[in-house]
């Protein structure tokens, strides 16, 4: 067995209503004066004016911050950092989709640390910590209140830098599936997806461990389950709970087992075309399970479990097709060309995605060469 050193960082409140404790958690945790980041999609939902209200209740000063979108870059966090420099906060309470949590970290590394971002990308470059925050995510997608890294784009290149720190996890994360009733379908389904393929890349990464493995293996039993259901029927709510606590557990895993050839791939295409990230990766992470197939096929075997039915050799077939079917029942796209991808622009697309990070943990080497591959079989 892989070795792993693992402490938790982050204290997990999970059920339906738990949004009404922010307060009591921010108190406990020494919260006085709070910058609340929130993008203005979930202000016209009430979540917020809610929250601000349990925050002011239990005697915490609300500092809002709503200049930002779906893809935070990296002048968006700076004005982040110098609203909350103005405002003189001492702590930082986010809310919303993985934009929003990803935000508020990354304010959190510019505020305690000046700089600017880039600075800070790849892990454990902060020299000072970052204020403590609470993570409330209101989609059942990234995982991000579960992590110590932030995702932000840089705002000339649209690259997405990853910077990751001890300090910038969540002090605490409130997971209420009531809070995901509002989003739209189409969020739901890409958020889903999103969700799905970390449990399904964490799986197999070359860094994964048994921690990383329990965590990976119960959030795509939750995630598979959940995901039609929150779709034919969005009022469930226990479909929203499975759907919301299988995206943190696919969290967790992430910051144990990181991402791969998956991710790596989908990077460039929301840099290049504006794609939002969970279309991005419904796009790619069937073939790269097909791919990945001859290297860890009984792995995806295991993943499937008992009632897979696959035969030996033929689990990543089986369970890049049940993605696709997923796929069909969020709406998704299938092909690169549905985005607008042409096959001319897909070598330099390919040359991007070799640099991604991610996948130099894909079980499978992955380079240019195997970029390219995988696009062509999408497009």
């Amino acid at each position: 067995m892989e070795p792993f050193d693992y402490q938790a960082r982050t204290r997990v409140v999970f059920g339906a209503g738990a949004l009404a404790r922010v307060g009591e958690l921010a108190r406990d945790l020494g919260f006085r004066r709070a910058l609340l980041v929130a993008d203005p999609g979930i202000v016209e939902t009430g979540h917020v004016e809610r929250a601000a209200s349990a925050l002011s209740a239990a005697g915490v000063e609300v500092v809002p911050f709503h200049a930002f979108d779906a893809n935070p870059d990296t002048a968006m966090v700076e004005a982040g950092a110098e609203r909350a420099r103005e405002a003189g906060i001492d702590s930082l309470v986010a809310l919303g989709g993985g934009s929003s949590l990803d935000c508020a970290k990354g304010i959190g590394f510019v505020l305690a640390n000046g700089g600017s971002m880039a600075d800070y990308r790849g892990y454990g470059k902060a020299s000072r910590p970052l204020l403590p925050m609470i993570g409330v995510p209101t989609t059942a997608g990234t995982g991000s209140e579960a992590q110590s890294y932030a995702l932000i784009s840089d705002a000339r290149t649209h690259e997405k830098m990853a910077c990751g720190d001890p300090t910038a996890a969540f002090k605490a994360a409130i997971l209420d599936p009531e809070l995901t009733l509002s989003q739209p379908a189409s969020v739901s389904a890409t958020a889903g997806y999103d969700a799905l393929s970390h449990a399904v890349e964490t799986w197999v990464t070359t860094r994964r461990s048994p921690l990383s493995d329990l965590y990976a293996r119960e959030a795509f039993r939750l995630l598979a389950a959940g995901y039609e259901r929150v779709l034919q029927a969005p009022h469930d709510i226990e479909a929203r709970a499975a759907m919301l606590l299988g995206a943190h557990y696919a969290g967790v895993a992430i910051e144990h087992s990181m991402l791969g050839a998956t991710h790596a791939c989908a990077n460039p295409l929301t840099a290049r075309h504006g794609t939002s990230h969970g279309v991005a990766i419904a796009l790619i992470l069937p073939h790269v399970v097909r791919w990945n197939g001859s290297v860890v096929d009984e792995r995806y075997a295991e993943l499937l479990g008992p009632g897979g039915g696959t035969r030996p050799g033929t689990a990543a077939s089986a369970l890049a097709s049940r993605l696709e079917a997923l796929r069909a029942a969020g709406r998704l796209p299938e092909r690169l060309s549905e985005i607008g991808v042409k096959e001319a622009e897909l070598p330099s697309l390919a040359a991007d995605a070799a640099q991604q990070w991610t996948g130099s943990f894909n079980p499978r080497p992955f380079d240019a060469d195997a970029a390219l591959a995988l696009y062509r079989c999408a497009l």
